[in-house]
């Protein structure tokens, strides 16, 4: 008789306090899945080669640099002006020399570091820009 009462007496409770009860016939299973952060890592977005900018590859090694004799510069504000040295282009087939020349300072304190070719880790070299520093 105990038995019946208590099992009379949970339902009356669960009314009273809101509780639902949840038969095993209707009950559902419910999962909520978190998804863990994903740690966000800097990229380094390279811009796509332009007309103006493009990846030259090379076989091998440029040769040795040449001599050049440095002319005065042709504007009255030498201060003004940079001589920027030769280098060796790759045209495909051959090695052509480029010679240097005079470039207006874009600020008075700007100084031109050389573009230059770097050897590739899987072979070839790549010609990087020369570019205004200050």
């Amino acid at each position: 008789m105990l038995i019946r009462h208590i099992h009379l007496a949970l339902p009356a409770f669960a009314l009273l306090t809101g509780a639902t009860i949840v038969t095993p016939a209707s009950a559902q299973s419910v999962q909520i899945i978190t998804p863990a952060p994903v740690p966000v890592q800097p990229q380094v977005i390279m811009p796509a080669p332009t007309e103006a900018q493009s990846v030259v590859i090379a076989p091998t090694a440029p040769p040795a640099p040449r001599m050049e004799t440095i002319p005065p510069p042709p504007s009255a504000e030498p201060q003004a002006m940079y001589w920027r040295p030769g280098h060796w282009r790759w045209d495909g087939a051959n090695w052509i020399w480029a010679p240097g020349d005079y470039a207006q300072r874009p600020q008075p304190q700007a100084v031109w570091e050389p573009g230059h070719w770097a050897q590739r880790p899987n072979g070839g070299y790549v010609w990087v820009d020369g570019r205004w520093q200050g």
